[in-house]
Order: structure tokens, then sequence, then C-alpha cells
């Protein structure tokens, strides 16, 4: 009987493209994959049917994160609607302060793949209804007069603050996105 002393083949392709997609894009080769997570081209294929699979993987899986932090984020802000929306801009703000921070990583995988049919499409399409639907409650509860464009408007923000925050470091793009989520949200 062997002992397992780490993570198996699966959970390295797992984290090693989820990093080094996220920070070298879509398009990193499969060679660098598979050094990176120490595993034969054969564990890519029986576990995620080639890279397209492991795209797909580990999109799915940052995306149940992503979405899991703006509830929390949205609960940890209270009951108002008002804030709860708000606190949307400043965690986001948080973030592309961060080290490290690259950008969005679904926008990012929506321009890389170019072929409109790539199962990662529809793993991002889920991902951002998700954020809407999210937004849109919340503009319900508010009383919002047009819910459906505004969480739209939101998004918006949302995709911009991220992708200025990826190629414009120090510009606090939260706080700016911040300030015109207040007149989206505004009835």
């Amino acid at each position: 009987m062997s002992v397992r002393t780490g993570p198996g083949p699966r959970e390295r392709l797992l984290e090693a493209a989820d990093r080094l997609i996220y920070s070298h894009g879509v398009n990193i080769g499969v060679d660098a994959l598979l050094k990176a997570a120490n595993v034969a081209r054969r564990s890519l294929y029986e576990h995620f049917g080639g890279k397209d699979g492991l795209i797909v993987e580990v999109l799915r899986s940052a995306a149940e994160a992503d979405a899991a932090d703006y509830v929390r984020t949205m609960d940890a802000a209270g009951r108002d609607p008002r804030e709860r929306l708000l606190a949307v801009f400043d965690r986001i703000g948080e973030i592309v302060a961060l080290p490290g921070f690259h950008g969005c990583r679904y926008l990012a995988a929506d321009l890389g793949l170019a072929d409109p049919g790539h199962p990662a499409h529809e793993i991002t399409r889920d991902y951002r209804q998700r954020v809407h639907d999210l937004l849109e409650r919340e503009l319900t509860a508010l009383g919002h007069p047009r819910p459906g464009h505004a969480a739209d408007q939101l998004l918006i923000l949302i995709d911009g603050t991220l992708a200025v925050g990826a190629t414009r470091p120090g510009t606090a793009p939260g706080a700016a996105a911040r300030e015109l989520a207040e007149h989206v949200i505004a009835p």
C-alpha cells in the first residue's frame, strides 16, 4: 500500500494552470504547464482531455471562488442594498492593488481564445451572468427603476476597473469606479 505524500497530478496541473494562465494568459504552452506541474503529458489528457479541458476547469473553479467572494463582500457590508453594491467596488479596489494583480482572468480568456465556440466562453458568460444577477437583485431590493440596465452598467464599471488596475497600476480605479457606481445606483 502506497501513501500519497503530496498533491497528485490532477491537482498539480490545476494549481500550475491557475497560476500560469492567470499570469501569462490562456495561450501559455502545454510544455510550460507540464513542466510547472511536474507531470507527464499523459496526465493532462487523462484528467482533462487536453489543454482546453484544463482551461475550462481552471476557469470554472475560479468562477466559483470569485462569485463566492462577491457574496461574502456584499454580506459583510450588511443589509442595505446600496452599501452592499458599493462594497463590491471597495473590494475590487483592494484586489487591483494587490501585488501580482494581472487583470480579469475572464476577460483575458475571452480575448485570448479566438474561437467563439471554445467551451471556456460558456464559463465566462455564466460567471458574468451570476455577477449580473447578484447586482440586479440588490438593485431591485433598492427599488431601482431599471435594475437590469443598471446591473449592466455596473458590470461595465467592474470590467473597466479590473482592466485599468492591470494596465495602469497605482491609479486607484476602484475609487473612481465606486464614485461612478453611486450615480448608477441612485434611482
